[in-house]
């Protein structure tokens, strides 16, 4: 078990953390460990333009919101333009990506109750309509788990923008039969050999959660995820049949991102409830897939950690988290009770991860006392 799953097993064996209410307990951020300097070091960066089209920081300690920050900008919903948007406490904003981790999550919940089929279970077993692509050996080999950690081996690009029929997922939306299209696309590496992202895998899951649970997405994360938690509004974008799209529909009010995130550090439990098994939540931490840049990847989720500070300084986060287009990010630190969201309007900028990263490693954790 890694370092973050030990943490998440540990406060999971404590029952949770009942001490949570419905309603998020806002404190000061020295009050829960933070130093004096956080909210100047936030303001010198914001001024000195940093934080460039930051919408949205929502930072939450031992279950209590500790420092909240929103910054009016230009938006759109997965591409529908919203102009100019006054952002807030109770503003939905777009989440791209990171629905795909939140789906990850259904997955375990529907496979809790015998909805779906195990991550060892053929993938194309689940999906008889398409026995024709059984008929191939390498297509043939695909599990659930493959699905889950992005290793399917099918030639898929995402590098282009989000509005280009040339990146594969736009041209999957357009699609007659968008898991078809996934399905038959080109088989390039040997499926579990190599992580590729692939908005077409969490379509897969989606599909897969529909047909089991009888619901669409949208109305099964709300009776099953997000009703459990307190959140009372959220949208998911939807094609022209009314299928939310997978990979990157789900829009939320940050503050209720950070209910999924201090979901995960109580082990999957709210108030006392099961929302999420622990085992997946367990599970879901352990690597299965390794990324480039060293960050790994298990059931929609990214593992990795942040390193901040020099010498005796110098300090070194595991964190498991979920990325979105455009500076999305869900980022959950069960060993220092930390969760922070980031929401931005980077869409389709190349360097959309610099913001995001510099809030966390130069800003939020060199402010966090480790005896705190």
């Amino acid at each position: 078990m890694t370092v973050i799953g030990a943490v998440v097993e540990r406060r999971a064996q404590e029952g949770g953390l009942a001490r949570h209410p419905s309603n998020w307990l806002e404190v000061t951020p020295a009050s829960v460990g933070f130093s004096d300097r956080l909210e100047e070091c936030f303001d010198s960066a914001q001024r000195a333009g940093a934080l460039k089209n930051l919408h949205g920081l929502v930072v939450v300690r031992q279950g209590m919101i500790a420092f909240e920050r929103y910054f009016p900008g230009i938006d759109n919903a997965r591409g529908r333009p919203l102009g100019q948007v006054s952002f807030g406490p109770e503003t939905l904003h777009d989440l791209r990506s990171v629905t795909k981790s939140i789906v990850g999550l259904l997955y375990g919940i529907a496979l809790s109750e015998g909805k779906v089929a195990a991550p060892a279970d053929n993938l194309l077993g689940q999906l008889p309509e398409y026995s024709d692509l059984a008929q191939d050996p390498e297509r043939s080999q695909w599990s659930i788990a493959h699905v889950l950690s992005m290793t399917m081996g099918i030639e898929w690009d995402e590098n282009g923008p989000y509005i280009d029929a040339r990146n594969s997922e736009i041209a999957m939306d357009l699609a007659a039969d968008p898991v078809r299209f996934v399905l038959e696309r080109r088989i390039v590496t040997t499926p579990g050999q190599r992580w590729r992202y692939c908005g077409g895998a969490t379509a897969l899951l989606g599909a897969l959660i529909s047909r089991g649970t009888g619901e669409n997405l949208h109305a099964y994360a709300r009776g099953k995820l997000f009703k459990p938690l307190g959140i009372a509004e959220t949208e998911w974008v939807a094609a022209a049949d009314g299928v939310p799209f997978a990979a990157s529909g789900l829009r939320m009010r940050p503050r209720d991102i950070a209910r999924i995130g201090q979901l995960l550090i109580q082990g999957g439990t709210w108030e006392g409830e099961s929302v999420v098994p622990r085992s997946w939540l367990r599970d879901r931490i352990e690597p299965v897939a390794v990324l480039e840049d060293g960050r790994r990847f298990a059931k929609h989720w990214y593992i990795g950690r942040f390193e901040t500070g020099s010498g005796a300084n110098r300090r070194v986060v595991p964190w498991s988290g979920a990325i979105g287009n455009g500076g999305q990010r869900l980022f959950v630190m069960p060993e220092l009770d930390l969760v922070a969201v980031i929401t931005a309007g980077n869409y389709n900028v190349a360097d959309q991860g610099r913001m995001p990263l510099m809030l966390m490693r130069e800003i939020i954790l060199p402010n966090l006392r480790l005896d705190a």
